[in-house]
Order: C-alpha cells, then sequence, then structure tokens
C-alpha cells in the first residue's frame, strides 16, 4: 500500500490542481490518502469531498491550528495504526501543488532499492527554484548550509516535505522516540531528518524543481518565525547534549 500524507492548512483553492496532478501521476487501486488538516477556517474539507471522490482518503481534524509538525504527526500515527505490511510506503507531499509528482515514480523506484528515505531535493543537481523570491533563497541557501554543517549531516535539503518514507524506519522513530515528530513548525522536517540519519537510515536525493508559480495564493511558511523557530531548535538540540 502506498499512503500520501498530506499536511494541509486552508488550501481549498489548491484542491482542485492538485486533485488534477493526482489523476495524471497517481493510481487510484493501491493508494490511500491521509489529510492531516491544521485547523483550517476555509472549505479545505468540502473542497476535498467533491475533488478526491474516487480516491480512498480520510480527512484527519481536531479544528485546531497548531502547525504543520503536530499534523505531520497525527497523520504518521493514523498510517502507522493502519499499515498492515512493512512493505508499505509513506508519501509526504505539499498541499499547494508545489511538489512535483512527475517525478514520484522516480523516488519509489529508489525506494524498492532499499533506501529508507528518499527526498525530493532543490539543492540536488539539476534542481532549483522557479519564479521564488530572491531573498527567500538566499536565506533558504543559508539555513541549509548553516544546519548541515552544524549537525554534520550530509543531505542538502533539510526542510522539503517531498518526501518517500520506507515503514520499518518510521516504526523505528516511533519505538526509539516515543513520537514521531515533536516540534510544531516547519522544523519538523529538519528534526524528523536527524532522527532518521542518527538511527543510520540510507538516504538518497533526487533533483526537483520547486515551480512557485503552481501555488494559488502565499506560502503558509513566515520567513521570520520560521528562522526564529529554527534558533530554538539548535539552541535546544545542543543543549541536551551538554
Amino acid at each position: 500500500m502506498e499512503y500520501i500524507l498530506i499536511p494541509i492548512f486552508n488550501e481549498a483553492l489548491n484542491i482542485p490542481n492538485l486533485a488534477k496532478e493526482f489523476h495524471k501521476f497517481i493510481e487510484i487501486s493501491d493508494t490511500f490518502i491521509v489529510f492531516s488538516d491544521d485547523g483550517s477556517t476555509d472549505n479545505t474539507a468540502e473542497s476535498i469531498k467533491t475533488y478526491f471522490v474516487n480516491y480512498k482518503h480520510i480527512f484527519l481534524s481536531d479544528g485546531i491550528n497548531r502547525g504543520p509538525g503536530i499534523a505531520f504527526n497525527e497523520g504518521f500515527n493514523y498510517i502507522l495504526q493502519n499499515s498492515s505490511s512493512e512493505q508499505d510506503i509513506v508519501i509526504t507531499i505539499e498541499a499547494d501543488c508545489t511538489s512535483d509528482l512527475a517525478l514520484l515514480s522516480n523516488m519509489i523506484k529508489v525506494n524498492k532499492l532499499g533506501y529508507d528515505l528518499v527526498l525530493a531535493s532543490v539543492y540536488a543537481q539539476g534542481g532549483g527554484f522557479e519564479n521564488t523570491t530572491f531573498l527567500r533563497v538566499l536565506l533558504s541557501s543559508i539555513a541549509n548550509l548553516f544546519f548541515r554543517f552544524a549537525f554534520n549531516i550530509k543531505v542538502l535539503t533539510l526542510s522539503s516535505f517531498y518526501r518517500v518514507y520506507s515503514m520499518p524506519i518510521l516504526r523505528e522513530l516511533k519505538e526509539k522516540h516515543g513520537a514521531i515528530i515533536e516540534e510544531a513548525g516547519f522544523i519538523c522536517m529538519l528534526e524528523i531528518l536527524l532522527k532518521a540519519t542518527k538511527s543510520n537510515a540510507s538516504v538518497l536525493e533526487l533533483p526537483m524543481l520547486l515551480k512557485s508559480t503552481n501555488r494559488i495564493g502565499k506560502s503558509k511558511m513566515k520567513i521570520f518565525k520560521t528562522s526564529i523557530e529554527y534558533l530554538k531548535f539548535y539552541i535546544r538540540y545542543f543543549s541536551k547534549r551538554d
């Protein structure tokens, strides 16, 4: 089974285009979509019912906006509780159509070669940004470089949502840490990546061109708030080690 986990917050306008991308690249059979809602206040739930009616899916929501990390963790917990095979995989993507689903078949093939975690990377050779502001690209590049050095991690892209996980590595992280993700904000992607690499997960990155024009509306990630999250995470992480 291929589980597709999508954290979601006020994406009603993007759902129709997301459904079109699914119809082009995602097989309906043997696919289960987990929409993990982060307290949307628009018509996201209704839009999903309309456009994903032919797909097996569930909409998880408690109506509270707590951050993408909490939404991810709830989704992972649901999948771990319902998966019946260690051969299952979990695909995580953006809800705003910026994850290039044309790349997914290759990501799954790499996973089947024995990689625990496959990442879509804008920093791998051949990847990049399209129609993204210079400031966002600059800050993203600096943050990735700094944290790769600080945590001695060889992965190029630390914060991308677009990944393929093997079921065994997720179960290992759950058993080892109690929670797969504990951070509420966007820093959660670095958190789970660090946990996975410390568990000796095999990781491979495939290049992806991030096209911001595919998104309707603005990115939910706020640069200043996320920068503070990264700084606090850095301080907490190294305080625990001392």
